[in-house]
């Protein structure tokens, strides 16, 4: 997501690396490659202008000119500004004081609005609360029905009522969660291509009714300008308390993360990735600046490892490769796992010292589909045994799989490989892990490129 803003940034700090000392005028070119960066992220013009200005004011500073690694001294201080202007070092939370507490839920059509309030509820439910979901969205004719299944998948209760009335629909479920004990209900509100008088003037009501606690307006990533002026708008009504940025894995730029908090003043409080029903993320401000600047986001990354992989089975898998068992139906159980973590891209992103250049992501996901294919086509013996994959057999895998006999043994190649730094990692122990890891083969298909290779 970050791509484009990072190799401008990345310029910035080029013209000042190397200098023992710095004039004002190389401060000036560093601080316009800042500016330009910014404005092809899609950052709003004005907070461009202030930041900018704030960066320029702290960087003219006798601390710099007088640093012997101005360089890195000026990304320290456009590392803490990006902070500042996102929200800070920690995230704001949530805050339900009332029992039910009530979540309002706004924001354009095609936002992810839906999809972020059923998030929003497992959220809640894996956290022991007791949710409820309803469906007040009387406008877009899938949205109730999206809900339900949404509700479903993630066995939280979805309060539907008489399908066409948001007033009524919300009085109603108002009093069912009162009678039935629910402790956080999450009101989904009608979304439209377009902010109208007559959309307005219901959500107000419907707040009237409900008097929620938080007023969550979500925002897709990749409106841009666009996203940041709804949100404005929907702010001046409605008084919102913080914003959910979706479709953070897409190809957004990032303006909107930049902007949205100077604009409103009001703070980003989750990011959601995908369709799948995941819990939301908290936002980090300090991580996402991190991403920002290239300088990777190693915390948000055991976050995600931690809560899409299971620690025993991990324990497990690891004790078994020490041991030499592992085959290639473990192969295709860590591939799925790393598919778990999200897009490829986006954990590259996250690695600190990750080339960037050279890169190809879409391949990546590509090889991993033609592994999980290649492996999917052969018996549980072949699996388990390679070493009885013979001719013939390669034949029948790659028919059934749609692929090579190349593709086969390119497979078998990297397990091999595996399997090998497996072995080492036994004979070195732990001190000496991470020398083992500059060796990890080509599993995502990067050619070549290892973030634990620094030679």
């Amino acid at each position: 997501m970050f791509e484009n803003i990072q190799k401008k940034l990345s310029l910035a700090f080029k013209n000042l690396s190397g200098k023992g000392k710095i004039s004002e005028a190389n401060i000036k070119e560093a601080v316009k490659e800042v500016k330009l960066s910014l404005l092809e992220a899609d950052v709003n013009y004005k907070v461009v202008k202030d930041f900018v200005e704030s960066v320029k004011t702290e960087a003219m500073g006798s601390k710099v000119l007088e640093s012997l690694s101005p360089d890195q001294e000026f990304v320290r201080i456009l590392r803490k500004k990006l902070v500042d202007l996102m929200g800070g070092n920690e995230p704001e939370k949530v805050i339900l004081s009332r029992n039910p507490g009530y979540i309002m839920m706004v924001g354009l059509q095609g936002s992810g609005k839906t999809t972020s309030a059923a998030k929003l509820a497992r959220m809640y439910k894996e956290k022991g609360r007791k949710p409820l979901l309803v469906a007040a969205d009387t406008f877009r004719p899938a949205a109730i029905d999206q809900l339900v299944q949404l509700g479903q998948q993630i066995d939280v209760p979805v309060f539907t009522g008489d399908k066409t009335d948001a007033r009524k629909i919300v009085k109603e479920a108002k009093n069912y969660a009162e009678k039935l004990l629910y402790d956080v209900v999450i009101v989904d509100t009608a979304g439209r291509l377009h902010i109208d008088e007559k959309m307005m003037k219901e959500i107000e009501d419907v707040k009237a009714i409900v008097n929620p606690e938080e007023i969550l307006m979500v925002v897709d990533s990749m409106m841009g300008q666009d996203a940041v002026k709804a949100a404005e708008e929907f702010n001046n009504l409605l008084d919102i308390s913080g914003f959910i940025v979706t479709k953070l894995d897409g190809d957004s730029r990032g303006g909107v993360i930049i902007s949205t908090r100077h604009v409103t003043g009001k703070p980003i409080k989750f990011v959601g990735t995908g369709e799948k029903i995941n819990p939301l993320e908290p936002f980090y401000a300090d991580r996402y600046a991190g991403r920002i600047l290239g300088m990777g986001d190693v915390l948000s990354l055991i976050d995600k490892v931690e809560q899409e992989i299971d620690k025993d089975q991990a324990e497990e898998d690891a004790e078994r490769f020490l041991e030499g068992k592992f085959d290639l139906e473990d192969y295709l159980a860590q591939i799925k796992q790393i598919k778990k973590l999200g897009p490829l891209g986006n954990i590259l992103e996250m690695i600190p010292g990750m080339p960037k250049e050279g890169v190809d992501v879409s391949k990546g996901e590509k090889e991993m589909k033609k592994m999980e294919s290649i492996i999917h086509s052969m018996t549980l013996k072949e699996r388990r045994d390679p070493r009885i994959l013979s001719y013939s057999r390669k034949q029948r895998i790659a028919k059934g799989s749609g692929t090579s006999l190349q593709d086969i043994n390119k497979v078998l190649k990297s397990y091999e490989e595996l399997k090998k730094v497996m072995k080492q990692v036994k004979k070195m122990g732990k001190k000496k892990f991470f020398g083992g890891l500059k060796n990890m083969p080509d599993i995502a298909g990067l050619d070549g490129k290892n973030p634990f290779n620094r030679n």
